[in-house]
């Protein structure tokens, strides 16, 4: 990869990531997560495009474990649906196409993989739930 080609990547993963945030803090179901539990906007924003970044380029600027973050937060199945589902979008609408494919895949692996893990039970009616029937 060129000089220029990873700066079109990693330039791509700030638009995807803004775009994503801009989405997310404007859902009625993501918004108020978003706001309850990220005060320091710019510093997050920095650590997710590390993310990306060290997702599709490899770069070694992220080194910390997203699940745990997560497990306090009062989220549902629908949240990771829908987490899912925006940033899809963002990554169609600004990343070169095969990061972005890249990017989709990861996203649905980790709302998966954090699905499992936020849900391990399920309720009464069959639904995921983070208590046993």
């Amino acid at each position: 990869m060129t000089e220029a080609e990873y700066e079109t990547v990693e330039s791509a993963i700030r638009r995807c990531v803004a775009e994503f945030y801009r989405a997310g803090r404007a859902d009625p179901l993501l918004g108020p997560i978003f706001e309850a539990h990220i005060t320091e906007w710019d510093d997050h924003l920095r650590i997710i495009e590390n993310f990306w970044s060290k997702s599709l380029l490899g770069t070694d600027r992220y080194s910390g474990f997203p699940y745990p973050v997560h497990v306090p937060m009062p989220l549902t199945p629908a949240h990771m649906t829908r987490w899912v589902e925006l940033f899809t979008a963002a990554a169609q609408a600004t990343l070169p196409s095969a990061y972005a494919a890249q990017a989709i895949a990861k996203a649905r692996h980790m709302g998966q993989s954090f699905s499992s893990g936020l849900f391990p039970f399920r309720d009464k009616d069959g639904n995921p739930s983070r208590h046993p029937g």
